[in-house]
Parts: structure tokens; sequence; C-alpha cells
């Protein structure tokens, strides 16, 4: 890979910091960065790893001010949970990228085809160009920037739009990355520069999203309009079985844990629970109990994060008292008779429902809030029907050792990922994708899989053969050309009976 003169562009960027990406509109910010992209070429390794390490300044120089802007926007949000999530939690993968990037970006070569002289192969690993990143509001740090540091690995520029529902956060950010990047590298979009659909039509050269799965489906009709592929991070309903086998009181300590975690707010909580049916009373009121033990007070309570606006309150009030109604038991934990649920702060006590049938909404919904679904099973073909009956989630909780029954789960059922008795570990490994299938989602990121998301994989072939595939496969074609076809179609018939031989020989048919 021929370097360009990058260092002088990094210089000339660096001399821009300082203005606002806010003094241009979005189409202008797509020109500028796709210009300075075909000036300055193909990034170099320390480039792509300086631009980074300013990636990871700009959280790590402003932690406390991006805590405090948090918390802010929730209402109440701790701010070791904004630490750990937005700033620390991005660290990993950002790190992960930065060690990886001079290794990924090499041109991979393969072996010659069969041993064929004068044929040589390789794969290139070139950037896209100008990236575009829409985040949520449950994380709106670590959603964006961690995209955004695998799109710099690859060598792309990046427009980055936090969400405009935690806007002090957003604001945060977009005061400080100009004294940090050039917006020839990266433009910070804010509720200034129109809505989340206007991003979406931008004739960027990717698009990257996480959100829910219907606005995920409006950014994926926008970005088609234009060609543009795009990357699709959503939600869904993440089941959690306990075997039968399992430690209960360890498996809802831990399940209660993380249907908590952002007061519930994680596309990857756990929405409902399967437990043996033997021990539901045993499971119901261990998660009790700890959520008891979690929340001595909630109403003033800053630990306890608050629903993030009114309509999401009123939404997740609305299904438990759908469930309620229609005959669903109800336990929730209320310290010492505090007036809730309570509208005014958006808290939502810890709820468990159980008895929940077809027909309630949250059988179907998505929760996004401190309420657990429980039900009993007794064969684990009755959790499989039951998940399979529904849309495949981002990710699937198993509680228990990795056994047959776990194996069966895994084999009938998909999910973006699975977890073994702890929350979310997937995402502490830099080595493993991170991302959904079907509804959950389309594509994946982190670390090297990252990295390719954000790449265009291109092909080279060269030749120094005496004979060309143009002259064997154009006119005029003679009698010797059609003997050598049929004696191909021969052999490779020939070879193919001969597997499907092996193949029914090896399943005895």
């Amino acid at each position: 890979m021929t370097k360009p003169a990058e260092h002088t562009s990094t210089a000339a960027a660096t001399a821009k910091r300082g203005v606002s990406s806010e003094e241009y509109t979005l189409t202008e910010l797509v020109e500028i960065q796709r210009a300075a992209f075909l000036r300055d070429g193909i990034p170099d390794a320390d480039t792509r790893i300086d631009r980074i390490t300013r990636l990871s300044a700009l959280l790590l120089d402003h932690a406390d001010e991006i805590a405090e802007a948090l918390a802010a926007d929730f209402g109440t949000r701790p701010r070791e949970l904004s630490l750990a999530a937005d700033v620390a939690g991005c660290m990993i993968d950002l790190t992960h990228q930065r060690r990886g990037v001079k290794e990924w970006m090499q041109e991979t070569k393969y072996a010659k085809i069969q041993g064929l002289l004068g044929y040589k192969q390789s794969v290139r690993h070139d950037p896209l160009g100008v990236v575009g990143i829409m985040g949520p509001w449950n994380f709106p740090l670590q959603l964006t920037f961690v995209p955004a540091g695998s799109a710099f690995a690859a060598g792309n520029r990046v427009l980055m739009r936090p969400s405009s529902i935690t806007a002090r956060t957003t604001d945060v950010i977009a005061k400080h990355a100009p004294d940090y990047f050039s917006i020839e590298e990266l433009a910070v979009v804010t509720s200034k520069h129109g809505s989340g659909s206007d991003f979406a039509k931008l004739k960027v050269d990717h698009m990257f999203f996480t959100g829910s799965p219907d606005v995920g489906a409006s950014v994926a009709q926008e970005a088609a309009k234009n060609l543009i592929p795009v990357t699709l991070e959503l939600g869904g309903k993440n089941p959690a079985v306990v075997d039968i086998d399992a430690d209960i009181d360890k498996a809802a300590t831990m399940l209660a844990d993380a249907r908590m975690v952002n007061g519930g707010q994680v596309c990857l909580c756990p929405d409902y629970v399967f437990v043996p049916e033997s021990k539901l009373g045993q499971f119901t009121d261990k998660v009790i109990a700890r959520w008891t033990e979690m929340f001595p007070t909630i109403l003033d309570n800053d630990q306890y994060t608050s629903t993030i606006n009114q309509k999401n309150y009123e939404r997740i009030v609305d299904l438990i008292e759908d469930a309620e109604q229609l005959g669903a038991t109800k336990r929730q934990v209320i310290p010492g008779g505090e007036p809730l649920p309570n509208a005014e702060r958006r808290k939502i006590p810890p709820t468990l429902l159980t008895g929940v049938k077809a027909g309630m909404k949250i059988e179907e919904d998505e929760v996004f809030g401190p309420v657990l679904t429980v039900y009993p099973y007794r064969e684990i073909t009755e959790v499989i029907s039951h998940i399979t009956s529904h849309p495949h989630p981002l990710t699937m909780y198993w509680c228990g050792d990795r056994n047959d029954r776990f194996e069966k789960l895994a084999d009938n059922t998909r999910s973006g990922s699975i977890n073994g008795n702890d929350f979310a570990i997937h995402l502490f490994s830099g080595d493993l994708p991170f991302g959904g299938v079907g509804r959950s989602g389309m594509g994946a990121y982190h670390g090297k899989t990252g990295f390719e998301t954000f790449s265009h994989a291109r092909a080279v072939a060269f030749s120094t053969l005496p004979m060309t595939v143009a002259d064997l496969m154009s006119p005029p074609f003679l009698p010797k050309d059609s003997k050598l076809t049929d004696n191909q179609l021969k052999l490779w018939k020939f070879f193919n009976n001969r597997a499907i031989k092996k193949v029914r020989k090896r399943l005895g048919a």
C-alpha cells in the first residue's frame, strides 16, 4: 500500500481545529469530509492510531462534565454508571482498535490457485470514505464513540450524531470536539442540524445506527434510497433461561441486578426469564429480596436511574397496568410507602410479573425499563418453542453449566449472542463481535469485526500467464473449445458424485 503525505494533511487538519461543525450544514459537512478523504488518500497506521487516541482523550478529559450532563439528561443517573459505561466502557474497544490496526490494514495475500504459476491474488482492506454514526439515548457516548473508533481504525472520516434526547450530553461533546479534531476528521452533529431523519438521508459511504427496530427500519429505508449500506444495532426482548440444575439464588441475584442496570434501559437487559416450574417461588422471592436490598429508597435515591422521559415512563406504566388488568400477578418493591410510580420524577419501582400470557402488550413489546417477567417451564422444548415464536433477540442468557440442554437451546434458537451466568460479558472482549440478527440487528462491530464493517475487502488478482481468460471466453468458439468445455463438465460431475457418495455414506443413507 502506498503511503500518502498524510502527516502534512494531519498537520493541516490540526491547524483547523477550533471550528465548530455547527457553522456548516449537514450536506456541507459531508462534502468537506469527502474532499479531505480524496485529497489525503488512505491514512497510514500512525494517523489512524492518533485519531483513536484523540477520541479517547475527548472522553477521558471531560469525564466529570459528561457524568453531570448525563445525570441532568436522565433526571437521576449514578455517576459511577455513567463513568463506567459511557467513558471507561469505551476504552476496552478503542484500545483494542489502536493495538490491532497495523495488522488488520495489511493486504492479505493468498496462495496461488491450485499451485497455478503466473497467478497472484490478494485482498486490500480499504476505507470506505465518510461514515455516518447515529447513537441512542440510553448510552449516548459509548454507542457512538466505539463505532467511531472502528471507523477511524478502518481509515474513514466520521460524522457523529449522538441522541438529541440526551441533548446536554451531546452539547458537551459538540463543545469540546473541535479542540481535538478538525471537522475534516470528526464532525459532531446536533439537533441544530436537523432531525435524525435528515441525518439518515445523507449520502455518506456507510450509515451506522443504534436504536429501536422501528426507527432502524426507517433509517434503512432512507439509506436505501441512496444505496447506502447500513449497520443496524437494534434491540428486542432478551430471554434468560435458568437450567434445572442451576443455583437458583445465584441466578436470581444476577438477573435481578442485570434487569436494573441503567434502570432497565439497556438493549442487553434480560426482558423475561424461564425458571423450572418447581423452583418458581424460590426464584421470584429471591429477585424481590435482592431488589429490596438494593433500593432501601427510590424516590430521592440518586442511585436509582430515572426513566429517560415522560413518553417512555407512560409506556412502561401502561405495559404493567395492561398485564395486571388481563390477569398477570404483579409484585413491586416500594420502600416505606413511597408514592411510586412517580410521574414527576419518572421513577417506576422494580416490578416482577408472573402469569403473563399471549394477548398482553408486555408479551410482545420490549419493556426497556425496570420490569422482569417470569415464566415457569418443565422441558427445554417449551422454552425453545416460546423463543422461536418471537423475533430473534439481541442476546440470550443461560444460567447453569454448558450442558446438553444448553446446546439444544443454542442449536434451535437464534440470537445476536449468548451470555452464560453473567450480564453482557461478551462486551468485555475485543475479540468477540457485537450485533443482532433479524429484527435485533444487521451487521456487527467491536474489535476486528468493527474494522471489517467499515472497510471494503477489495480483491486484487494479477496474471502473467501466456493465455488470457478473455481469449478463452470470447468468440470464435472452435470444436476444440466445445470438447474442452465438455471434458470440464465431465470432470466436475465426477468429483461432485464422489462427494455425494461420501456424504450419504456418513449419513447412513
